[in-house]
Formats: structure tokens, C-alpha cells, sequence
């Protein structure tokens, strides 16, 4: 499989290190990117080919990767149209927020074979999950290839409408945002319980990550494996019924839907008609 990626940023480079020499040889994975320092470090590390602009290696791709900002994503379409090949139909795959297929179709001049996906950014660990959304013109074996490369840093999940994208985005997109929010209090109270910064940092980080990591294996469903550590009358009881006094599960909730209505205004906004 020949890859084509334009953007060489976090995301792609993730994606990369997952993918060369593993689905594909780094020789057959392509990058476009302005910054040479950046497509430097890339050759160097997976042997992968780079140009500071679209070339021939991309019209040769089976997939191109559009790893772009979506403030860019107008502009690298209109490069991009030339050099598809369209007696070819290689896959086109959008891992940027906001741009709906049928908006980015258009950019390319009607073009079909589009999937869009919603990494993030445990990603660049390995330990990602992507939302992913096909077009109808999409074959299944280039369903198939979408999977393979996403899977290269985490699970993924595939959606029967395109519209649910902005629900993923909410809840995993952005959601690790939302737990380094909450990390951040619980090293906050470490300190002002009489904790130093280094115990409470190591407290609240193996806490979260061995929970995560039992959530993740239990077969029961989280709210049970919350309900067995907390006895009525102590001190998780008593932490829970201040959390939830003062909301907290509503405004989280709250949060996740206005990161929702913020994507669906985006794909608004960025798909404008000229």
C-alpha cells in the first residue's frame, strides 16, 4: 500500500510511526510538509520520502492522508484536485476536525472515495481511538485500508452517519482534554491537603491510569465498579456527594455537548460556499 500524507504535524507522525515498516515499508509512505525540519526527522526515523510540496508520489497513492489544520483544509483541496487521479479512485482520508465529507468533496470537484476520521491525541502513544465516517464511494476494501491505517494507534469505531462525528468529537476527540482537566484538580487538592507537587502528581496519575485500566478490562460497567468503592458514610461517599452537589456530572455532561454544537458550528463555518 502506497500512503500519501499531506501534513507531517503530531497526528501524522503518530500515524507514521505506527505504520512504517509494519502495514507498509517506510518507502512506501509519502509525506508533504513546508517544514523540512519536520520531514528531516521523519526520513530519518522511518525512512519515509518527503516533499515541501504535492508531487507525483501523491498522484501514485493508494490513500492520502489529509493531516492538515482545518483553517488549511480549503486550500490544500483546491493543490490536491489536479493531482488526483481519478481513473485510479484512491481513498481519500480527512483527519481533521470540523470538514464534512460532503464540503471536502466539493473542494475536490465531486470526488466520492472519502473517509472521515476523528483520532486523538493518546494517539501518539499508541493508545488512540479514532471515529471514522465512509462516503458511499467508498469500496470496502478501501473501508478496509482506512481501518488498517487508523488502527495503527488504537481501536477504532466506525459510524453509520457522518453527523455522529461531532458526538465523537465531544466525548474522545477532545475528551482527553477533559481528563488532564481533571488530573490538574486532583494534583491541585494534593497540594493543598499538605501533599507536595511530586507526591500528588504521582498519586493522581497512577490513579487515573490504573482505573482507566480496570474500567477497561472489567467486564462490569463503571457505574458498579464506582458503587464498590463507595460505602455509605465514607470518605468516597462523601467526596461523591460533593462532587455531585455541586454538579459536577451536569457540567461535564455540559461541557461535552457544547464541544459537540462547537464542531457542528465548524463544519458550518469551514464549509461555507464561496
Amino acid at each position: 500500500m502506497k500512503i500519501a500524507f499531506i501534513g507531517g504535524g503530531n497526528m501524522a507522525s503518530a500515524l507514521i510511526a505506527g505504520l512504517a515498516g509494519k502495514l507498509t515499508a517506510g518507502a512506501n509512505i509519502h509525506v508533504v510538509d513546508p517544514n523540512a525540519d519536520a520531514l528531516e526527522r521523519l526520513r530519518t526515523q522511518y525512512g519515509v520520502t518527503t516533499a515541501t510540496g504535492s508531487d507525483a508520489a501523491v498522484t501514485a497513492a493508494d490513500v492520502i492522508v489529509l493531516a492538515v489544520k482545518p483553517q488549511s483544509m480549503r486550500d490544500v483541496a483546491a493543490q490536491l484536485l489536479p493531482l488526483i487521479d481519478t481513473a485510479r479512485q484512491p481513498l481519500i482520508v480527512s483527519i481533521a476536525a470540523g470538514i464534512r465529507g460532503a464540503d471536502l468533496s466539493r473542494w475536490l470537484g465531486g470526488y466520492g472515495a472519502i473517509v472521515r476520521c476523528m483520532p486523538n491525541t493518546p494517539a501518539l502513544i499508541g493508545m488512540g481511538i479514532t471515529g471514522m465516517a465512509a462516503t458511499q464511494g467508498v469500496t470496502a476494501q478501501q473501508k478496509q485500508a482506512a481501518d488498517d491505517i487508523l488502527r495503527a494507534v488504537g481501536p477504532t469505531v466506525w459510524l453509520d452517519d457522518e453527523a455522529k462525528i461531532d458526538a465523537v468529537t465531544a466525548i474522545s476527540g477532545s475528551g482527553p482534554a477533559y481528563v488532564f482537566y481533571f488530573i490538574e484538580a486532583m494534583q491541585q487538592a494534593a497540594t493543598e491537603l499538605g501533599l507536595t507537587t511530586e507526591q500528588g502528581t504521582q498519586l493522581a496519575l497512577a490513579t487515573f491510569a490504573g482505573a482507566a485500566q480496570l474500567a477497561t478490562q472489567s467486564n462490569e460497567p463503571v457505574a458498579l465498579l464506582r458503587e464498590r468503592v463507595t460505602s455509605k458514610g465514607g470518605t468516597t461517599y462523601a467526596a461523591l456527594t460533593s462532587m455531585e452537589d455541586s454538579g459536577v456530572k451536569a457540567a461535564i455532561i455540559k461541557g461535552a455537548k457544547a464541544a459537540a454544537d462547537r464542531g457542528r458550528q465548524m463544519g458550518d463555518e469551514l464549509g461555507a460556499a464561496d
